[in-house]
Formats: structure tokens, sequence, C-alpha cells
């Protein structure tokens, strides 16, 4: 390395040591409250100073030195310290989980190993747009036992993107030790992917790093630079190694610092006193800077809301779609995602089995790879890249539409939709944000899916904040929320009840439907329905059955659940004085409870009830194989009317 190199590198190892020491310090002394030591991987930085600014930095919560090597300023760093109103998250996360939209550093999570497949689809964004940029994702030694570290490297691999991952191998999970249970010393990986280095050496970092770095670059595909440093500290300030770590362990370990500041000094390529008065520039600049941020303002409590979705999106284009003739759902959907993968060329569609000739497990994407081969691809059979690759592509300014083939098989993507996906926007203040269209089939009502492929569970994802939730009933609304998903800048889940996919139609006139908009089914002035789904239809056979009663029913079909139109439904109520409500999710904690919840809670709405509302909810069992046992869990017509002669049993109905 040259000397500018070399102060260069040693100017931000000792940054990385200095902003360590005053924040531990600060924590001690009650000013903050939690801080994450790095102390040790130091000389991870002579890699990071290597990058361009438009490579992508997927750090995880040792990386204090890699955010700063890759130029996020000490300043930031200590107002995200001290969770300050001006802090990239604006103090709404953890310091260690700071990120910057402008230099490429993604905002990582606390779930161990959850950073590695949005890195794998950030690598696959610059390569589906013909960068020349890479992706340097860090990872600490126990974390790769995580399964998803495995998915990124097999999708790295598969599509030979441009990827570094850099493995810190301090030798400790918290408190367990993993020499003998890393992918390294169980020799999962060969030397064509794998490069072991000396990580407390900052020249040997250099000088590997630039040959990955080139390697990589050149579109040879990725490689795991398998790095030793050490771990001097606790795994937080909030623990005591001591209790499992000897003094002999500790007393032989290597700094990293002193021992570059040393090959430096002896070497003859920086005098003692150039070192010596860099670190005294560096840490009175970093004393000085934590005690300015110390005195900034907090963030204001009246601003936890903004964020979680976009303020203001732009409207989408007019959606000028016309289906002739008989069709179905199903083919509503596929003439929309046709229509958005020709108008858009930032739409990428992707999920397993969606290529020809197959086009899905239900078809809905049949002729759209033969038609747009490069957009419309297969992915491997793990729900977690599908939706963790989906983050970074969203981060590359690329529209990911991905199918999950039952909503029932995300659970292995559950980690990223919690993770990244929903919360992104909101964590980092609205600096970075995940745009993308998640959509699956859904719930029951077609006998012999049984546990695993006829499932709903509205209120699982319901209960997420961040995520749009739609469940249309027709096939003009199914297509009108995906072109409003598609155009929106937000991440949407569209669920379609499969036993609605394929029934005959007439489709009228598609138009974009907003998120939050509810319908009027049916109008009347007695009884309110509200459901939404498959429950649609179910209701409407049970008021042509009970329509010669005389009872008059108003049917609202609320279409999104989030965000709910609960204005809608609360002016229908208020006018018919009885509610019910209708799903097929469980009983227990249904997204029916939140409804009605929402609605007493209204004094005008609570005072113009004639009876207590009804909620017709699917039995808290799951879903049977046997279609008599099915049957005997859902809600159904018999149901239905049951709950309506409950809200009519006053004297100004019978």
């Amino acid at each position: 390395m040259s000397e500018q190199n070399d102060l260069k590198i040693l100017g931000m190892m000792i940054q990385a040591r200095a902003v360590e020491k005053r924040e531990s310090i600060l924590v001690r002394q009650g000013k903050s409250w939690t801080q994450i030591p790095c102390a040790g991987h130091e000389a991870s930085v002579a890699l990071i100073a290597q990058l361009e600014a438009t490579d992508y930095l997927f750090a995880y919560y040792r990386s204090t030195h890699l955010r700063l090597a890759k130029g996020i300023h000490v300043e930031q760093m200590a107002r995200d310290f001290f969770a300050r109103d001006s802090s990239t998250s604006g103090g709404r996360s953890v310091s260690v989980h700071c990120g910057s939209r402008q230099l490429n550093v993604f905002p990582d999570g606390a779930p161990t190993g959850a950073q590695c497949l949005p890195a794998v689809g950030a690598a696959w964004g610059q390569k589906l747009r013909g960068k020349k940029s890479i992706t340097l994702c860090c990872i600490g030694d126990g974390s790769t036992r995580q399964g998803e570290f495995y998915e990124a490297v097999c999708f790295a691999v598969q599509e030979k993107l441009p990827i570094i991952f850099l493995v810190e191998d301090n030798g400790y999970a918290i408190s367990t030790k993993t020499c003998g249970m890393s992918p390294l010393a169980l020799e999962i990986f060969d030397s064509t992917l794998l490069s072991v280095l000396e990580g407390t050496n900052a020249d040997s970092v250099y000088n590997l790093g630039e040959k990955a770095i080139a390697r990589v670059r050149s579109g040879d595909g990725p490689c795991i630079l398998w790095s030793h440093v050490s771990r001097l500290g606790p795994h937080t300030i909030a623990e005591d190694h001591t209790k499992y770590r000897n003094s002999d362990e500790l007393e032989f370990l290597i700094d990293p610092v002193n021992a570059f500041k040393k090959t430096l000094i002896e070497s003859g390529r920086l005098t003692k006193n150039q070192v010596d008065d860099l670190q005294a520039a560096i840490e009175s600049d970093v004393a000085q800077i934590y005690r300015d941020a110390e005195h900034e303002a907090a963030p204001d409590p009246a601003q936890i809301y903004t964020n979680i979705f976009a303020d203001n999106p732009p409207a989408p284009p007019s959606l000028d779609l016309s289906i002739p003739g008989k069709q179905n759902m199903l083919s509503a959907v596929k003439e929309t995602l046709r229509h958005a993968l020709k108008t858009n060329p930032d739409v990428v569609l992707y999920g397993q089995d969606i290529c020809d000739p197959k086009g899905g497990v239900f078809g809905i994407t049949q002729g759209l790879s033969e038609q747009f081969p490069a957009r419309v691809i297969n992915a491997p059979l793990a729900e977690a890249t599908m939706i963790g690759s989906a983050v970074g592509l969203a981060a590359e300014g690329i529209i990911p539409i991905c199918e999950i083939q039952f909503i029932d098989f995300i659970t292995p993507g559950f980690n990223q939709l919690v993770t990244h996906v929903s919360t992104l926007r909101w964590r980092s203040n609205g600096n970075w944000s995940c745009p993308m269209v998640l959509y699956a089939t859904y719930g029951a009502y077609l006998p012999s899916g049984g546990l695993w492929h006829s499932q709903s569970n509205d209120a699982w994802w319901a209960h997420i904040p961040g995520l749009k939730l739609a469940i249309p009933s027709t096939a003009e609304d199914a297509a009108g929320l995906f072109w409003a998903a598609i155009h929106g800048k937000d991440p949407c889940l569209i669920l379609l009840p499969k036993h609605l996919l394929r029934i005959p139609c007439e489709i009228g006139e598609i138009k974009t439907l907003d998120f939050g908009v509810a319908k009027r089914v049916l109008p009347g002035e007695d009884v309110t329905i509200v459901t939404w789904g498959n429950c649609v239809e179910l209701v409407l056979k049970a008021i042509e059955k009970i329509k010669t009663r005389g009872i008059s029913i108003e049917l609202i079909d609320i279409r999104s659940l989030v965000p709910c139109d609960v204005d809608f439904i609360a002016e229908s109520v208020k006018r018919t004085g009885r509610l019910v409500v209708v799903h097929e999710d469980t009983q227990t904690c249904g997204f029916g409870g939140h409804i009605v919840s929402q609605l007493i809670t209204r004094v005008e709405i609570f005072t113009s009830l004639w009876t207590p509302p009804q909620i017709v909810a699917r039995k808290d069992v799951p879903i049977p194989y046997h279609p008599d046992l099915e049957a005997a869990v859902l809600p159904g017509v018999d149901d239905v009317i049951a709950a309506v002669e409950r809200v009519c049993a006053d004297k100004s109905i019978y």
C-alpha cells in the first residue's frame, strides 16, 4: 500500500476504536442505552476502503468500523448512538443498525444473518441493470449457521452474482465457541468459493480483498472471504465476557490497531510521530463530536406514526385493460401482470414454477415468460430467498412481484417479511423503502386442501405494521388492486381466494383500486354484514336464502384489510344499528374482532346499536382434509343466517 493508503486505513481503524471507547464511556455514564463493540475487527476496513461509492454494504450489528469506512460520518454515528431526532432512523432503531441511502449502506436488523438475502437481491439488481458495482455482505461466524446464509450463497452462485460474503470469525457466537460448528470447520465450502485470510492483519486483508473485489467485479461470480479476527471485548457492553473466557485466552488475542501501527512504524512506512499525531487528532475530534451530539434535540413522539407507509404517493397511471367474454379472477390478474410487464421495464416477476409451460401452480403466469423471458423468472424452492431478495431488488429501483404458491407456505419467509420488508421505511425514517408486490392463493372452500393448502390467517398479516393487505372477491377488484400495488411505494400482500379464482364471470370495467376503500355490494337498511374474500359469495347465498323474511341487508366487501375503510363501515352500521362480520380465519384474534372493536369504541356507533355485533368465523382448529370435516369448521350459510337472526331479535324486526 502507498503512504496515503496507509494513513487512510490506519485512520479508519483508529477512528472506529475511538468511537467505541467514547460510546462505552457514555453508556456507563447513563447517557445512552446500548453499544456493541467491534474492537478486534478493525482491519476489515482495508477491504471497505477499496469499495466504490456505488457498491453496496450490507453489514451487521458488530460493524461500526465498516459503516465508518464506507463513509458514514462520525457526526451521524454519534446522533444515532444518542437516538437523536437527526439520526438516520429518527430515534426509531438501535444505533448499530444505522444505514445511509446516499452511501448504499443498508440498515440491517437484529435477527442474525437476515441481511444476506437482501444483499443478494441488491447484487441481483446490479447484474440485471448491467452495472459494474458489487455488493459486500458482512456476517459473523456464528450467524453462518443460519439457513438464510446458505440460501443466499446458493442463489449467488446460481446467478453468478457480484457479491462478496465477508465472514468475520472471532470464534464466538455470544458465549458459544464456534470452532467445531462453523462451515469452515465443517469444510462445507471448497477453495473455488472460499478464501481464508488473517483478519487481524490490515495488509493481508487489503491484498486478498483487492483480488476478491477484482474477481467479483469482473463477473466471475461470488466469493466468501473467511476472516479470522479477535473479539477483544464482550458481546455487548451489557455483559461480562470474563465469565466464559479465561485470562490466558484474552491475553493472547491480537489487537489489529496496535499490530498495524507497529508494522507501519517498524517497516518505515510511517513514523511514530505521524501515527501518534493521527491518533491524537482523531480521538480529539471524536470526543468533541459526541459532546456536541449529546445536546442535540431528542425525537418528537408526535412523529412516531410517520413513514409507516409512504405519504401522498403519486397516483398510478390509468389502467386501460379490456378482457372480453367469459373470464375469471385468474385471467384478470394474468392480464394485469402482462400489462405491467409490457408498460414498465422495471417490473420483475418471479416465483416457483411460474415460467412456461407450467405458468405457476394455478396457471396465473402462463404465457408470460415466453413474452418476457428476461423478467419472468423461476425462483428456487425457498420462500425466504424469494422475499428477501425482493428487498434488495427494491433497493435497486426494481419493482419485484413475487408469487408464493399458497399462503400456507410463506412461513419460511416470515423472517424477511417482518424484519425487512414491512419495517424498512419506518425504521429508516423514510430514507429506505421496499415497494414490492407479494401474492399467493389463499383460503379454503376448495375441498382436499388440508392443513397446508387452505389456511387464511388474515390477522397474522394484518398484525404487521408497514405491510398493506388486500383480499379481493371479484376479478375487477383483483386487477385494480394489483395495478395499484405495482405502482405504489409500499410492500403489498394480495391474497387470491382460490375457490373464486376460476369461477367464470363477465369482467366489467377495470379501474385502479386504492387500498383502504370498501365497497357496498348490496344496499340495505336493517343489518350491515361486513366480509371479504371467499365469504362474500357465502354471504350472498345466505341473503338469497332469507330474502323472503323481509330483512333488508347491506353487504359490504372491505377488499382491503390494511388499511381498512372503517369510516365506510361505521356509516352503514350507524344507519342500520346491527352488525355481522363474517370471515374464514379463526374466531380467536380474527380480523373481525378488530373491526368490531374499532366500531364499538366510537360513542356514536355504540349508542346506535340495537343488539350486540356478531362474528361468524372458522372454529379454532386447523383446516382438516376430509371435505365433511372442512365444512364442519368453516363458516357456512346457516351460520350467517343464524347470526342475522340473532341481531334482528328485537321488536323492530320481529
